[in-house]
């Protein structure tokens, strides 16, 4: 007969499998997020001889459940009693990375490598390593696709050398294996594993597995190569080294028959030239570059436009006039608009590299031309990047062409890019400065507080309080605040109520004088609005106000002014006005 102690501690496990067998997924996955609580309930010896044999009995479950397990599992060492124990967690882990499901198998992956790092040597050799050898020649692909990502782990703490040959050699066949889902991910793993060896070790086994990846008859692996290529130039490190076994293979990856890997290629160019040194990247980097600037394949071309500025910060500038350039004229004028887009967001990063003279003779031109593009994007990134050009050639030299590509998107039928442009004025305001920005672009900005989007007028309100920061209160009071009042008495209440919003959030940048002389006189009228929700916007505006007023010595137009009205409005007849004026009195009495 069981005493009420043995009851006790059988509770937490019956809890968790009566859980655990719940038809609801979110109860399953809610005793998962328990199991550390059952575990310290339950104790390392329990844990180990129920609770663990228990879960591994569990996965036959919903790949949301398995991977929720998966997970928990690399942090449940001090559960079982800490790195002494910790290998009974492995078998568990090593069905889960079995499944089929990846998101399961990445879990399980990674609680396999944490565990990893906190064995013994003996533990690694005994239960570690022969773990990774049966995933590897299982004869299901998850398993040997799993055990690609566990290499790394056990090699870097291996201490043993036969274990590391050992290590090395499964790993080559997993590099050659039959099945390109697992090919795939050897190739990934490939460019982690290659930095944990030494030079001879890289060039006499590497290579050779580097060689078969990147001509595979599978395009998908063969784009996966290109890291283990960068891997290896950090490996080889010498130069004539990565003359002979790289530069032939990087040939085939620019030519590649496959747009996938010339794009693989592309979008981390920069990541291989800054690897190999200054003599291969003149001598040799500067061809395939320009071929991939010409690629026949527009989402190449686009991701090499995000490489121009840091592969030409590494060559001399009579290369980037000689070479870059003329190509770049081709890509201002392609006719695929996510291109143009691209090359926007980089080609003002040339500017400092090219210094003045050159920007404004061969780059200026270009630039001007794509903020002539059709493309709102196009103009839109050309902006965003304008700072760096401003930086070197001034504003002057652009303003003629910035305007009309500013009043074009500030109008433009899309929302969101007439959202974006109000986000860049205040850089934009400055460059130009005061004098430029109240001429040019002042009645732009208030025209923002009238789109029919309330998005736009909620970023154009943000935006005035931004230029007020930067200009000054006096700027303001002079320029935009005349404006906005004189939107208090538009015939359309949400201009109105536009007003209120616009005066809360100057109201930090504002003083006393400034309060009392311009704004309270036309908040005091607008208490009367016939809205009932301009009159409550009205009393949280008081409260806004009352803090500056208090800061900046004006507490008396809050005793003569503001308290007055405020209880004439914890009268009104509409219950909304009466609560929020009603709070204002206490936020201000606070």
């Amino acid at each position: 007969m069981q005493t009420d102690n043995q009851v006790n501690d059988l509770y937490p496990i019956a809890v968790l499998i009566d859980e655990l067998k719940h038809d609801d997924v979110s109860y399953r996955l809610n005793a998962l997020k328990r199991i550390s609580t059952i575990a310290l309930a339950l104790g390392p010896e329990r844990t180990r001889d129920e609770l663990i044999p228990f879960l591994d009995e569990s996965i036959d479950d919903e790949d949301e459940v398995l991977s929720a397990l998966a997970s928990q599992l690399g942090d449940f060492v001090e559960y079982v009693g800490g790195p002494e124990y910790a290998h009974v967690l492995l078998s568990i882990l090593e069905n889960l990375a079995a499944m089929e499901e990846p998101l399961v198998r990445d879990a399980a992956v990674e609680s396999l490598n944490k565990i990893c790092q906190v064995l013994s040597q003996e533990q690694l050799v005994e239960y570690f390593v022969p773990l990774v050898q049966r995933l590897s020649t299982a004869e299901w692909f998850t398993s040997r696709a799993s055990s690609t990502a566990l290499y790394c782990a056990a090699y870097e703490r291996s201490t043993n050398p036969a274990v590391r040959v050992s290590l090395r050699q499964n790993f080559g066949h997993l590099c050659h294996d039959e099945a390109p889902m697992v090919r795939r991910p050897a190739a990934t793993n490939c460019a982690k594993f290659v930095l944990l060896m030494t030079k001879e070790e890289a060039i006499s086994e590497f290579i050779p597995l580097f060689n078969s990846l990147s001509s595979d008859d599978q395009d998908s692996v063969r784009l996966l190569s290109f890291d283990v290529m960068i891997s290896l130039a950090k490996v080889l490190q010498e130069e004539s080294d990565i003359r002979q076994y790289l530069l032939q293979p990087l040939r085939s990856f620019v030519s590649d028959s496959s747009w996938r890997t010339r794009y693989m290629v592309a979008d981390n160019f920069i990541r291989l030239a800054e690897v190999v040194g200054i003599n291969i990247i003149n001598d040799e980097l500067k061809k395939p570059f320009i071929m991939l600037m010409k690629d026949t394949e527009q989402e190449v071309r686009r991701a090499i436009s995000g490489q121009i500025p840091g592969f030409c910060a590494l060559i001399d500038k009579k290369a980037v006039l000689d070479d870059v350039l003329p190509v770049l004229q081709d890509l201002v004028n392609d006719p695929a608009q996510h291109v143009r887009a691209a090359l926007g967001t980089n080609i003002g990063a040339l500017a400092p590299i090219l210094g003045k003279e050159d920007t404004i003779e061969h780059l200026l031109p270009l630039f001007l031309d794509l903020l002539k593009d059709e493309f709102p994007e196009v103009r839109l990134n050309v902006i965003s990047k304008l700072e760096l050009v401003n930086q070197v050639v001034g504003i002057d030299l652009l303003s003629q062409s910035l305007l009309p590509a500013i009043v074009t998107l500030a109008e433009d039928k899309q929302w969101r890019i007439r959202l974006a442009i109000i986000e860049y004025i205040p850089l934009l305001a400055r460059q130009l400065g005061v004098d430029f920005f109240n001429e040019k672009m002042g009645n732009l900005c208030m025209s923002w507080l009238g789109d029919h989007v309330y998005a736009i007028r909620e970023a154009a309100i943000d935006n005035l309080r931004k230029l007020a920061e930067f200009f000054g209160i006096e700027w303001a009071t002079k320029t935009i605040i005349p404006k906005i009042l004189a939107m208090s008495s538009h015939p359309n209440y949400l201009y109105r109520m536009t007003t209120i919003f616009a005066i809360c959030s100057l109201a930090p940048v504002m003083n006393a004088a400034v309060i009392q002389e311009q704004i309270l006189p036309v908040l005091n009228q607008m208490a009367n609005d016939p809205i009932p929700n301009v009159r409550f916007n009205v009393a949280k505006a008081y409260a806004v106000l009352s803090p500056v007023l208090k800061s900046t010595g004006g507490e008396s137009a809050i005793e003569s002014q503001i308290a007055p009205i405020l209880q004439v409005l914890a009268k009104d007849q509409d219950a909304d006005v009466r609560f929020f004026a009603e709070k204002s009195i206490k936020d201000i009495c606070a």
